[in-house]
């Protein structure tokens, strides 16, 4: 990800957010990612944790969340979701691109909103890729990027191929 936004443009940005949920609510968004209970789940870039909740719900108690972010401001706003909401379930780490979880433990990652911004997008591939299991799943959606420029940027290094493509995100399964 690139430079953090200084904290009052990244709480305004965060006001934005909340009112865009309000009227798109983000469980729309996640339906299309197919969770399931007890799924172990990394929100790559989680900004201010707008998908938190409404995960924590599709993932249950058995359940795991890691929120990812470079922006302290977006990892406290995400502690301060989990502990408002009693979520025991949410980790967050603080990173611009290396999640320092083991190989192979994630069952599906969201990389919404964030690979515009990303520093080393083709480094950030490979670790999502590192962290997924097998048959798992990359949910993708950046409304700053066309469908070819999405379809080409995520498969060049066939790392992931297209599963599927919802209204709101593509579904991209690890090679």
């Amino acid at each position: 990800m690139g430079k953090p936004e200084p904290n009052f443009h990244y709480r305004l940005m965060a006001l934005g957010y909340k009112f865009r949920d309000f009227f798109l609510p983000r469980m729309n968004v996640l339906k299309e990612a197919e969770i399931e209970p007890g799924f172990h789940a990394l929100d790559y870039g989680c900004g201010p944790g707008s998908y938190i909740a409404p995960l924590a719900r599709l993932v249950g108690e058995s359940g795991k969340i890691y929120a990812l972010d470079i922006h302290p401001l977006a990892i406290q706003m995400v502690q301060d979701i989990a502990e408002r909401k009693g979520l025991k379930n949410i980790e967050t780490i603080h990173s611009d691109c290396a999640t320092e979880l083991e190989n192979g433990v994630i069952d599906v990652v969201l990389l919404y909103d964030t690979y515009h911004d990303l520093a080393d997008p083709d480094g950030v591939l490979e670790e999502l890729h590192r962290v997924l299991k097998p048959d798992s799943m990359l949910s993708f959606s950046d409304h700053h990027m066309k469908k070819e420029e999405i379809l080409s940027q995520i498969t060049k290094n066939n790392l992931f191929a297209l599963s599927r493509e919802g209204k709101k995100t593509y579904s991209f399964s690890k090679v």
